[in-house]
């Protein structure tokens, strides 16, 4: 069943890897026909994640070591064809990760009753053999006028937020929560969050406060006043010298999106016993790790891409009760995706950039 929907619609595909030439605007897709399980939903915003430029550029490929503004403008020369899952990644692709909508069609086994809920999209899909699709890269995604999605990824949500808001929520709250779940307990800990100021990071700060950490964080300082408003005890400059300005093994959690030079001081002023969840790694993928310093330490590493069981419906009850707040800094038309990308790759904002139809 389904709304009066439109054979064609609006939306920027992804040509091939390289700079932002490859982002193309169209206004003649066809609009796709949900299947067995799947809705199909109108787009009301779509959010602007590192996930989006990381595959532009084609920085998940292993040939790749560099960090991902060497390559925002251009792309990567060496990148082979590997997505985020190591599998081929396959073109032309309509991108984007986050979004917030309508139902608007109804495949079967589909309750009708769905066509006009107002829904979050859950960003990574279960695939076939025990594979995940994310959305926005194994399948097309939020930039456009409509997406295909299954049933169970797309979350009714019931509250005064608007489109644009809501899209800032899934890939970065998401993310920031399934690092959070991963890593246990976090209440009465110390909790250092990198990169506080983007997307992931200020959420993880809101997240963490919320259940009770005391939270350290690190970010530019045009940024720092707005970091500890969200919620953090104490906000270090993105470049500090960790060791020496906060101590060896002082802090429970790291929670890091940046990866780069860094990286070892992080393991340095963790505790014994202490964990580490990264999501990320925007400063630089490859790291030296000394494993005296993890093995001595006794220390946990947590890889974290898909989210935990319920994860995603604990954050949308999280939205719909107001405990997290949205930041949206800009927003964009749809059609402006280069700009909206090259604005983000500035970091001169905090939370997230945010595209709208048209």
């Amino acid at each position: 069943m389904t709304e009066a929907v439109e054979a064609t619609m609006r939306g920027v595909v992804l040509t091939g890897f390289g700079g932002y030439d490859r982002l193309a605007w169209r206004d003649d897709l066809p609009v796709p026909v949900p299947g067995r399980g799947e809705v199909l939903v109108r787009v009301g915003a779509a959010g602007v994640n590192n996930t989006d430029i990381n595959t532009r550029i084609g920085w998940y490929s292993k040939a790749v070591a560099a960090d991902t503004a060497t390559g925002a403008d251009t792309g990567f020369a060496a990148a082979q064809s590997d997505g985020w899952s190591g599998a081929e990644f396959t073109f032309p692709r309509i991108q984007g990760a986050d979004a917030a909508g309508r139902i608007v069609a109804v495949g079967d086994a589909v309750d009708p009753a769905r066509i006009g809920q107002r829904v979050l999209i859950e960003p990574v899909f279960p695939g076939a053999d025990g594979a995940v699709c994310y959305f926005g890269s194994e399948c097309d995604g939020a930039f456009a006028d409509y997406a295909l999605v299954p049933a169970a990824q797309a979350h009714a949500i019931d509250c005064g937020l608007s489109d644009a808001e809501l899209a800032s929520f899934p890939c970065a709250y998401g993310a920031a929560l399934n690092m959070l779940c991963r890593a246990g307990q976090v209440a009465g800990e110390r909790v250092l969050v990198t990169g506080a100021s983007g997307g992931v990071g200020s959420a993880a700060v809101q997240l963490a406060r919320a259940r009770g950490a005391q939270v350290w964080a690190l970010a530019g300082a045009d940024k720092a006043a707005a970091v500890a408003a969200l919620g953090a005890d104490r906000v270090l400059p993105r470049d500090a010298d960790l060791v020496a300005q906060i101590g060896r093994d002082s802090v429970d959690l790291v929670i890091d999106v940046a990866g780069g030079a860094q990286w070892g001081a992080l393991l340095q002023v963790l505790r014994p016993g202490g964990r580490y969840a990264v999501a990320g790694a925007i400063a630089g993928p490859i790291v030296d790790l000394d494993l005296r310093t993890l093995y001595l330490k006794d220390l946990s590493l947590f890889g974290c891409t898909v989210p935990g069981q319920g994860v995603f419906a604990e954050l949308v009850g999280h939205i719909a009760a107001g405990r997290i707040r949205p930041l949206v800094a800009r927003t964009y038309p749809m059609r402006d995706i280069a700009l909206a990308q090259a604005d983000f790759l500035a970091k001169r904002h905090v939370g997230k950039i945010v595209l709208l139809p048209g």
